[in-house]
């Protein structure tokens, strides 16, 4: 699905990567980003947040933390960075972004809180009591007092299957007064994940009944007295469900896949967003008429369901020009057709891909293969490489870095 996305939006960015890849400068089983669109993105996303009033931190994780990316989120106006946990906050900040808020989704290890407090968080969710004692104690070490934000939850609420955990809604008014007792922490707020999912009916992002336990423990926190209460509220979070998040008391915002234009609905429907990022590798070899293209990269965020993967293969020219037509040598990415996949198993290691060749024999060892879905680079041992200049002649790769945004290995010096 995203893959048709790029080749309707973003040619020029299809017809750079796979030049770049068969120069040498992208290699296999990496995951390409468009930087200039990246920014283009960060920059409407800034600039509507600023007009409802909403402060955005940016996910980076879908993205392996690359921080060339980082870099430009930052010159566009997204200067802070969520950590879905601790070493994604701890790679946030290494690629230059300072972190607004860590602890959701994932919790802070006892014995790590000081590693999390001397990051300095705008805000540090915590899910109970003993979570918000971990956190006082490291801020106070760090002579400091933690903003803490506290996870709401109340039956009916939609969690991902081991995303559950927080504060119940009637007792959100005891939580914070409990909270404001603790040292080294202040109750600023109130959290949820998701607020916002897709609606394959619809065909769009709609309200989830998260959001309405948020808008609950607000008017319970106010009628206690309370004001200025932080609503943090992530998501599906594109452009085009700003305005409804801020309608709803949100005042956080958490961009990821957003900034790609890889949300669910960016699937169906041409938001604001560009699309913004393709898995890039190479056939490995050809084998019972298959072709074999390496792997490494290949999970696709399941959160659209099983639809199937296809991807484009790319003559390079090196194997030679037999067999192949004019058009596959000179034919603009976009143009060529995009070829049906066998996806590696879930529970087997992505080693390997497989195109089924049904008798053709114009691909060749050594072929670029462009995907194009929605992925989550973090959970894989995939690069990642932002790509400059789209559109100019002149594009060229800033950097390729492993995808928890480290350098990559290289040989040991001899």
């Amino acid at each position: 699905m995203f893959l048709d996305l790029l080749r309707r939006r973003n040619p020029a960015f299809l017809d750079a990567i796979a030049e770049l890849h068969r120069e040498g400068a992208l290699p296999a089983n990496t995951f390409a980003i468009d930087l200039d669109a990246v920014g283009r993105n960060a920059t409407a996303f800034a600039r509507e947040t600023a007009r409802l009033g909403l402060t955005p931190f940016a996910m980076t994780k879908q993205l392996g933390r690359n921080p060339d990316v980082s870099r430009v989120l930052a010159a566009s106006g997204i200067t802070h960075a969520v950590g879905v946990d601790l070493q994604c906050a701890l790679a946030a900040a290494s690629g230059g972004l300072r972190i607004g808020h860590l602890g959701h989704l994932v919790q802070i290890p006892r014995h790590e809180a000081d590693t999390a407090a001397a990051l300095e968080p705008l805000y540090w969710t915590v899910f109970n009591e003993t979570k918000a004692r971990e956190a006082g104690a490291a801020a106070l070490r760090r002579g400091r007092v933690q903003d803490v934000l506290l996870r709401v939850v109340q039956e009916g609420d939609r969690f991902y299957t081991g995303h559950e955990g927080g504060f119940p809604l009637e007792g959100i008014v005891a939580a914070a007064d409990l909270v404001d007792t603790i040292p080294g922490v202040r109750f600023a707020g109130i959290t949820t994940f998701p607020a916002t999912l897709f609606d394959a009916a619809s065909g769009a992002a709609a309200a989830t009944p998260n959001r309405s336990t948020l808008t609950a423990a607000v008017e319970l926190l106010e009628a206690a007295g309370r004001t200025g209460i932080q609503v943090n509220a992530p998501g599906t979070t594109s452009i085009s469900v700003l305005e409804a998040l801020a309608a709803a008391g949100a005042t956080q915002v958490e961009p990821g896949h957003g900034l790609t234009g890889t949300t669910p609905a960016h699937a169906v429907s041409d938001l604001e967003e560009e699309p913004a990022i393709a898995y890039v590798t190479e056939v490995s070899h050809l084998w019972n008429d298959r072709a074999y293209v390496f792997g490494g990269g290949l999970y696709v965020d399941p959160v659209l369901g099983g639809v199937a993967t296809s991807a484009i293969v790319v003559a390079t020219g090196d194997g030679g020009a037999a067999g192949r037509t004019t058009a596959q040598m000179t034919a603009s990415v976009a143009d060529l057709d995009a070829l049906p996949v066998e996806m590696p198993a879930p529970e087997a290691i992505d080693y390997y891909a497989t195109i089924p060749l049904n008798g053709r024999t114009d691909i060749r060892v050594g072929d670029t293969v462009i995907f194009g879905f929605r992925p989550q680079v973090f959970v894989t041992r995939a690069s990642t490489a932002a790509v400059s200049g789209i559109g100019t002649g002149e594009h060229r790769v800033e950097g390729v870095w492993a995808a928890d945004g480290s350098a990559p290995l290289t040989l040991p010096a001899s």
